[in-house]
């Protein structure tokens, strides 16, 4: 059996992808699950897209919902601009999107209709793009937008006395409900992490490939993990999410 590789907001850093599948030795054995993010960033946007749905016929794919996903699903389909997504990276989604063919872009609105809202593998781990809120788990958020917009699990995580014993009444729920919980949403090198990192058991993938830092993914067995170069050194020409 193949291994179960995870991976991080990619922000259409395409080059950044093929690096790291290519460094963990990736084979079509591999079952790949995406945390979203896919777009707003770097200029391969589009192409990124085709690249995943290529790659979804060779090789087990999950592929999460992110909420970049959704402004520009809201875009392709329905020609809306949100002013907070197009100063968050959607202007440059917009601006690499002119060009691209109806038909092409028909296929992206499927596929971005098609991504999940999250997976719970057999093991009891949860993967979803930014967290969730209600103390008795996933099935009962009362707003379904949490799971791409939610930044309170990370950080009761991060905050979270490490020596709280998991049966301690002050330990919270919501981090005794899943074996693991995967993520991105929220940048590590806000914590001054250039690594995928746990805090209780949240592993938060997002080191910063929107941006000027790396693209990871990770084993979620073994740990084992790879990073692609620097987004900024595989797009030396453009500036992805800082402009």
């Amino acid at each position: 059996m193949g291994r179960t590789l995870v991976i991080g907001d990619i922000h259409g850093g395409l080059k950044a992808l093929k690096q790291v599948l290519e460094r963990s030795g990736y084979s079509s054995g591999d079952t790949l699950i995406f945390l979203g993010d896919y777009v707003d960033g770097w200029s391969d946007t589009p192409f990124l897209i085709d690249y995943l749905i290529e790659l979804q016929k060779f090789s087990p794919c999950i592929f999460i919902k992110g909420n970049h996903d959704a402004y520009l699903l809201d875009y392709l389909k329905n020609k809306i601009s949100n002013p907070k997504w197009l100063l968050h990276g959607g202007s440059i989604s917009v601006k690499n999107y002119q060009g691209i063919d109806q038909q092409t872009i028909l296929l992206h609105i499927k596929f971005l209709e098609s991504l999940n809202l999250l997976h719970i593998d057999e093991s009891n781990r949860l993967f979803i793009h930014a967290g969730f809120t209600h103390m008795r788990g996933v099935d009962h958020e009362d707003n379904p937008e949490n799971f791409c917009w939610d930044r309170t699990l990370w950080e009761t995580a991060v905050c979270l006395d490490p020596t709280l014993k998991t049966n301690s009444v002050l330990y919270p729920k919501r981090l005794t409900l899943y074996h693991e919980i995967y993520i991105g949403h929220t940048l590590t090198l806000h914590i001054n992490s250039s690594i995928p990192t746990v805090k209780a058991n949240v592993c938060n993938m997002d080191t910063g490939a929107g941006f000027l830092g790396k693209l990871s993914i990770l084993d979620i067995v073994s740990k084992e993990f790879w990073q692609s170069d620097s987004l900024s050194s595989l797009y030396p020409n453009e500036k992805g999410r800082n402009t």
